[in-house]
């Protein structure tokens, strides 16, 4: 079969290669916006207020660029016929770019941006219950890793490669469940409903410990349409890189825990001099 015409699966399955051409391009133009919006909004508030930090676009940059190489190229036309390649697109759009993209604060730039209107306007809409509720580390974590647990415990995944709408779906809820996760881990931008570290770091376990199982029951169960041989090794590429991506989520948790407590240590500390030097006086 002319590979010019359909886009191949390992299952035998093949999704017409216009529609698949279309899938791409549908996924990957939100991204091209959001990256020209940024740096178009970081021009504004250059503009109105001091310099926007250069290493926040860059973060912001890198994570859409992660995000597009994930559905439209090389890499998103081989992971219909390649589960490693697949797994890569996972790891590229559902953590690293949400990682990078939130290490590049947006939500603080739209707030820069913004008059004063619109940007209460928004303010009120980030403290409503809604967004409460989404971002609460708990629901965040139980759409990201749960999302997955359906994604390749079911039939779900050979669902994707053969429904055009349905891949297109399940790659937005990838991302938006990512960055939703890692915003409620960390924060960079201010958050009106914030968790306490100890809730945070306790899902933050409970998630990775959730997706390295997963990793391996893909390795030992591969999912429907899927060779053992491409399961093992994306089940690796899914436990190891996932790894490496999640130490940067704990350093930064842990980074951000040692700042909030230091302030109040160096607080006691001085204290207890002014104690020591008034007996001592």
């Amino acid at each position: 079969m002319n590979i010019n015409n359909y886009v191949h699966h390992s299952n035998g399955t093949h999704i017409d290669y216009a529609n698949g051409i279309l899938a791409q391009l549908l996924l990957a133009l939100p991204f091209f916006l959001l990256l020209v919006v940024y740096i178009f909004a970081a021009f504004i508030s250059n503009r109105r207020h001091k310099h926007w930090p250069i290493h926040r676009t860059i973060f912001w940059a890198l994570g859409v660029l992660c995000a597009i190489a994930a559905v439209i190229g090389p890499l998103a036309n081989r992971a219909h016929m390649d589960f490693t390649a697949h797994m890569m697109g996972h790891l590229l759009l559902g953590m690293l770019a949400p990682l990078l993209m939130e290490l590049a604060a947006p939500m603080t730039l739209v707030l820069r941006t913004l008059n004063v209107t619109l940007a209460r306007r928004l303010s009120n809409v980030l403290k409503s219950w809604p967004i409460r509720i989404l971002g609460h580390p708990v629901v965040a974590s139980c759409l990201n890793v749960g999302g997955l647990w359906l994604l390749y415990t079911t039939d779900l995944y050979a669902m994707m490669q053969r429904n055009v709408l349905l891949h297109i779906l399940v790659h937005i809820h990838v991302f938006l469940a990512g960055y939703v996760f890692t915003v409620s881990m960390i924060y960079i931008d201010p958050m009106p409903h914030k968790s306490s570290f100890v809730c945070r770091a306790v899902v933050l376990t409970v998630a990775l410990a959730g997706h390295s199982i997963l990793s391996k029951y893909i390795y030992a169960h591969p999912p429907h349409g899927v060779s053992t041989e491409q399961a093992e090794m994306g089940g690796m590429l899914m436990y190891y890189g996932g790894d490496v991506i999640d130490a940067v989520l704990i350093f930064m948790l842990c980074f951000q825990w040692f700042k909030a407590t230091r302030p109040r240590a160096s607080v006691g500390m001085e204290q207890y001099s002014k104690v020591s030097n008034y007996n001592q006086g």
